[in-house]
Parts: C-alpha cells; sequence; structure tokens
C-alpha cells in the first residue's frame, strides 16, 4: 500500500460521480473527495459528518477507487450502523460493511473458529450481572444489586483498557478508580480471577472477550490476519472520539502496515470516559500519521446561532474548544435563563412553558428535558403528568431487549399464523391489550408507566405500518422485527425526558436543561480536573442538542422551603445574566427577540446580518467574531444615527467603532433612507 499522503480525487476525474457532490459544503466535498491516505475529520455537532462520510464512500465506490467489499465502516451503536447502511444504499454503495466493532469482531470470529478450528461460534453473555454475584459468592462477598452492577461495570473498564487481573491490582490506584462497591483493588483483582474462571466453566464470553479473542487470533494467527486485511482494505471509523484502547488495537490489527483510514470524531463530545472511551486516539492522530490530511466541519445546520454561540462560549472559557462551530441557521429566540425556588417548581415551570410552545404548533414530539442523573426525572413526570402532556422516558434497557417488547412480539407472532377476520390494527390491539394496553395512558409512574409506553409505541408503529398501506399482520411483524434487528426503536409521540448521555446523537426543536446547578452540573463526584472537564462537554452536549429553543434553568432548593444553598452551574459564569441584566430585561431594555422585532426592524435585521456575512467572507473570520446576532438585532431594535447611540449598545466598543462604525451606520441610514451619517 502506498505511504503517500492522503490525495483529493478530481471530479472532472470521475464525471459519473459528481452528482454524488452535489449539495455538499466545501469542507464536506474536501472530506468527501479525499480517498486515500490516513484522513481525519474534526466534525463539530451539527455539521453533517454521517453525510460527509457516507458520500466519500459512496464516491469512493463511484470513481472505482473502492470495491464495495472492500470497505469497512465502523461505528458504536447498531442504530448508527443502520443509518450509515440505509444511506450507503440510497447513494448506490451497496456491498459496503457498516457495523459496530462489536459486531464486525464477532462475525469474523465466528467464520475463523469455524473455518479454521472446526469449533461452534462462541456463546455470548449480554449480562454481566449473574456471574458477577457468583464470583462474589464464591469468595464470601456480600453485595447488593447495585454493587454488583458497579463491580460488572469495573470489570468491563478494565477489560476495554487491555488489563489483567494482576495489572488491575498494580494499576487501578494509580488510574485512581477509588473502590468501586466499597472494595479495594486486589479484592476487585481477585474478583476478576473468579469472573473470568464462572465465565470459562459456562463456556461463554462477554462482549469484551469478542474483541479481546478475535485481536488475539490476528496476533497469533498470521494466516488469520493475512485473510482480514485481504478482504477489509479501506476503513472509516466514526465517534472516533469513543474509541477504547481495547477496540484501537482490534482497528491496527485490522489495519496491519496499512494507513488507509478515515476517522471522523470530535473532542469536545467526549463523554464516556467512565466507560473506558479515550479522545487521545482522536487527538494525536497526526502525531501517528504526520502527514494525514485533516478536514474541519464547522458549519451547523442544526441550531440557531443563539444556540451556537452558548455552545462556543462553554468550551472557549475553557481552552477546551474543538472546532468553532458557525450557525448556518437563521437568527432564532434568545437562550433562556431561569432559576425557581426548589424542584417541584422548576419542573411545573418547565412543564407549562412546554405547554405553551405545543401550543404555538411545536410537537411534543420535538420537545426534551435533559437532565444529569435519572433520579432528576420524578417531579418532571409528575408536572408533566399534570399538565397532560405526553412524555416518554429514554435511556435504560434497549427498546426491543424490555421483557414487554419480548412478550408482545412473540404473542404477534403467534397471531400472525391464525386466520383472523379482523383488521390488522385491530389484532394488533387486541393483542397488546391482552398484555395490559390501553389507548389511555395509566395514572401510575415507574415501571407500570414504563410498561405502557414500550407497547403504546409498539401500537403506534403497527398504526404507521397500517397507514402506509401494510394490510397483512404477518408483514406488519416482519417489519418491526426487521427494526429490531436494526436496532431502530420506534420514536415516541411524547417529549423526551432523558440523561445528558443517553441524549448523545439526538436532537429536538426545544430542549430543557434543568437541574443546571453545581453538584450536578458538575456532578459532585467530579473531583479530578479531567472529570470537571467531562462534565463541561457533556453540557455542550446538551446545548448542542436544541434547533431552535433552548432553556437552562435550576432550582435554589430541593424541596420546598429548604435550603436556597444551590447556584448555577460554574461552567456559566459570566454566562448567566446578572441581577441587573435580569432587571434590564424586565424593563424592557434587554435585546429583544427577532420575532419581537417590528416588520422594518426584521428587514434592517437582514440587511445587517447579510453585511455582517460579507465582511466576515472578506476577512477570512467567523460571522459572529465580527458582531454577534444579539448584538444586530439591538442595532435593529435601536436604530443608531451617530456613533455615540453605537457606542451604547453592548458588544459595540471603540476597537469596532473604528473598524466598522462607518459601514454600519450606513447600514442603519440606507434601510431609512437617509444619507451618508458618517460624514
Amino acid at each position: 500500500m502506498s505511504d503517500e499522503p492522503a490525495k483529493m480525487v478530481s471530479v472532472s476525474e470521475h464525471p459519473a460521480a459528481e452528482s454524488l457532490l452535489e449539495g455538499l459544503d466545501p469542507e464536506q466535498r474536501e472530506a468527501a473527495t479525499r480517498l486515500t491516505g490516513p484522513v481525519c475529520v474534526l466534525a463539530g455537532a451539527g455539521t453533517g459528518k454521517t453525510r460527509a462520510i457516507t458520500h466519500r464512500i459512496a464516491y469512493g465506490v463511484a470513481a472505482g477507487v473502492y470495491n464495495p467489499a472492500s470497505v469497512l465502516a465502523v461505528t458504536f451503536t447498531t442504530r448508527a450502523a443502520g443509518e450509515l447502511r440505509e444511506r450507503l444504499r440510497l447513494l448506490g454503495a451497496r456491498g459496503v460493511q457498516a457495523r459496530t466493532f462489536h459486531a464486525a469482531a464477532l462475525r469474523q470470529l465466528t467464520y475463523f473458529l469455524r473455518t479454521e478450528f472446526n469449533r461452534p461460534a462462541p456463546r455470548l453473555v449480554e449480562l454481566k450481572a449473574p456471574l458477577v454475584a457468583q464470583a462474589a459468592a464464591r469468595l464470601g462477598i456480600e453485595v447488593d444489586r447495585a454493587a454488583v452492577r458497579d463491580l460488572a461495570a469495573e470489570i468491563e473498564w478494565s477489560k476495554v483498557q487491555l488489563w489483567t487481573a494482576d495489572d488491575y491490582q498494580k494499576l487501578a490506584a494509580q488510574a485512581g478508580r477509588g473502590q468501586p462497591a466499597g472494595l479495594d483493588q486486589i479484592a476487585v483483582a481477585r474478583l476478576i480471577r473468579v469472573y473470568e474462571q464462572v465465565l470459562g466453566e459456562a463456556e461463554a464470553m462477554d462482549f469484551e472477550d469478542v474483541l479481546l479473542a478475535m485481536a488475539g487470533l490476528m496476533d497469533e494467527s498470521p494466516a488469520v490476519a493475512r485473510q482480514v486485511r485481504s478482504q477489509y482494505r479501506h476503513f472509516v471509523v466514526d465517534e472516533f472520539q469513543d474509541v477504547s484502547p481495547l477496540q484501537h488495537r482490534l482497528l491496527d490489527l485490522w489495519l496491519g502496515e496499512r494507513r488507509e483510514l478515515c476517522v471522523v470524531g470530535d473532542p469536545a463530545q467526549t463523554i464516556y470516559s467512565f466507560a473506558g472511551a479515550s479522545s487521545r486516539f482522536l487527538t494525536e492522530f497526526q502525531r501517528r500519521f504526520p502527514d494525514a490530511a485533516v478536514v474541519k466541519l464547522v458549519r451547523d445546520y442544526r441550531s440557531t446561532p443563539q444556540v451556537v454561540s452558548l455552545a462556543n462560549s462553554v468550551l472557549r472559557r475553557a481552552g477546551q474548544l474543538g472546532v468553532e462551530l458557525v450557525s448556518q441557521r437563521e437568527s432564532g429566540p434568545a437562550v433562556t435563563f431561569r432559576s425557581f425556588a426548589d424542584d417541584a417548581a422548576e419542573a411545573a415551570g418547565v412543564a407549562a412553558q412546554i405547554s405553551e410552545l405545543v401550543q404555538a404548533g411545536v410537537g411534543a414530539d420535538q420537545v426534551a428535558i435533559l437532565y444529569r442523573t435519572n433520579g432528576q426525572s420524578e417531579p418532571l413526570e409528575n408536572a408533566l403528568a399534570s399538565a397532560a402532556i405526553p412524555y416518554q422516558v429514554r435511556g435504560g434497557e434497549r427498546f426491543f431487549a424490555r421483557r414487554e417488547v419480548r412478550q408482545a412480539l412473540a404473542l404477534l407472532r403467534a397471531q400472525a399464523k391464525v386466520e383472523a377476520g379482523e383488521p390488522v390494527l385491530a389484532q394488533v390491539e387486541n393483542a397488546l391489550g391482552s398484555l395490559g394496553w390501553s389507548g389511555d395512558p395509566p395514572s401510575e409512574r415507574g415501571a407500570v408507566r414504563a410498561r405502557w409506553e414500550s407497547l403504546d409505541a409498539l401500537a403506534n408503529l403497527a398504526r404507521g405500518l397500517v397507514d402506509a398501506g401494510v394490510d397483512d399482520l404477518q408483514q406488519v411483524v416482519e417489519s418491526i422485527l426487521g427494526r429490531a434487528d436494526a436496532g431502530h426503536a420506534p420514536a415516541g409521540a411524547g417529549v423526551t425526558l432523558a440523561s445528558l448521555h443517553s441524549a448523545k446523537g439526538l436532537e429536538w426543536e426545544a430542549v430543557f436543561l434543568v437541574g443546571v446547578a453545581d453538584g450536578l452540573v458538575p456532578i459532585s463526584l467530579a473531583d479530578r480536573p479531567q472529570d470537571v472537564a467531562e462534565e463541561r462537554r457533556l453540557l455542550y452536549v446538551g446545548i448542542t442538542r436544541a434547533k431552535r429553543h433552548l432553556q437552562l434553568s435550576y432550582a435554589k432548593a430541593r424541596t420546598v422551603g429548604g435550603n436556597a444553598n444551590r447556584r448555577h452551574s460554574q461552567f456559566l459564569n459570566g454566562l448567566w445574566p446578572t441581577a441587573e441584566q435580569s432587571a434590564k430585561k424586565a424593563r424592557g431594555l434587554a435585546v429583544p427577540a427577532k420575532e419581537d422585532l417590528t416588520a422594518d426592524e426584521r428587514g434592517l435585521f437582514e440587511q445587517l446580518w447579510a453585511w455582517r456575512l460579507e465582511i466576515a467572507r472578506a476577512e477570512g473570520r467567523t460571522a459572529f467574531t465580527v458582531f454577534t446576532d444579539l448584538t444586530l438585532l439591538a442595532v435593529a431594535s435601536r436604530r443608531p444615527r451617530d456613533r455615540k447611540a453605537l457606542a451604547a449598545i453592548p458588544g459595540i466598543g471603540p476597537v469596532k467603532i473604528e473598524l466598522y462604525g462607518r459601514d454600519l451606520l450606513n447600514v442603519v441610514a440606507a434601510a431609512a433612507g437617509q444619507g451618508d451619517p458618517a460624514r
């Protein structure tokens, strides 16, 4: 394989593939046409990274540079892999493999165990908890459910770090692992050894073992390594900031000495270090490949300038900015900041605002409430239920793995084999009704509500298929099972409640970030600088989920009448409005939102916006560094006539007046039909 640096393929060389590049912005196009050599795509939130990498693969296939069967695209969730496959299919790149690390490794391991060693596929253990509990019992360690969960997570973490039990005993304290479930490092190391014995006795593997076994097989068998490398010649890895040492080791073995690797990621969205992910593989990519092509996707197509400005500011204040996002959307409402007396008041206030948004035409399924811990959902569920706002709680067990969903699908499969004179939808609803579902949600919360939500989501999914023309129960069942195989859980029809971690990769028209107070954001357990830095990135991820409406809030006290000792998150120091600013807003002196401008003011704002963009392009700068949207809104509403009036507008100081004052006043004067006010 050539050691030449990544080359950009010219469209003129492959005119038949030219249509695949239509509609890509300049940075996406650059990423799509760099088909060889190491390539690193730094893709900020909302910048269209999936579009860029799928068009890159499809263009490589159409240009004859790639054989579809020789391309392996790797990502982290079955849903993301399914989306990659579907987009590639629509782009004409059939035959490209798009899988998760675990799915790709399991497929390879199963094949080589059968062909090279005449052994059956490994039995996979999906849940470590029973085996961890068994190992603890053998050691005489008393554990409850929470302790088992924590110890299972620690075993998983040690495996993805490529640590043995002996390594753990030596390195855990050095790595600051603390004492999971109250056990010291020696005890945890003993537990890891016994867990592996229990796993071996059961002749089973956990998910980490699949990666370890495939890596070991390639390490020990040159024939296996040659066969894998002859099959796959081009690799694309999405969400590269989330790669663990174990996954990176397997990727290195897949590559061998070759350099045909394209990685895509955003260091500002590294939020899974607790699970073993490490962004250093992304941030040090150029150190490994000094001649790698680096493409930055900075155009944010998801969020308004107001949302993007806050997101950039949150990271910039700590020197953590991955890429400086530039919003491509028109201006929207200002980000709002609110404090409440207590958690119940915060929940009620958020529910009331959501009700107003829904009445204004925003779909409930386009609204999300995000929080740091799952334990924060209870008052929010109460408030939404009291306001008769439908909602769903995201996270926890995978949708198609839930017991009630498995029961329903088994029942529907059986029903499909029976001749029935009823319409398809009636058959589905009768089957779900036998499991306790009805058209109206239960008044109970918790497990009862979660069960109903699962069954109701299946009912809605079946209803959508019937509306699309599917008139046979067997076809409905097959379609749903196909979604299960692809990991595509149905979207709920209500407001989404989710933790910040589970919101990664999603987006909504309106987002309410609640509990944005020290102790929650950052979480009180974050006592090391690197942990606090990750908490900041977690807030950034939450902010960038919002397309148009964004509110951050916190409660001063946890309970009614409790100590009001909470304060807003330290990450928002200098960004959270002061009491004086809030008072100005109350007196009507704050900068108005765009929708509050008159028609003439809105027209002036659009002229100012276009003028700013022209200046930014001429100077090679991002637009908001010339003037922010808030400053332009203030200019549009106040219509300054001279430099003194201009200087009274927040965000316009002496330097900017000197650089842009005359031109800015000219735009204002021209809109009013006046001459040059600067003369």
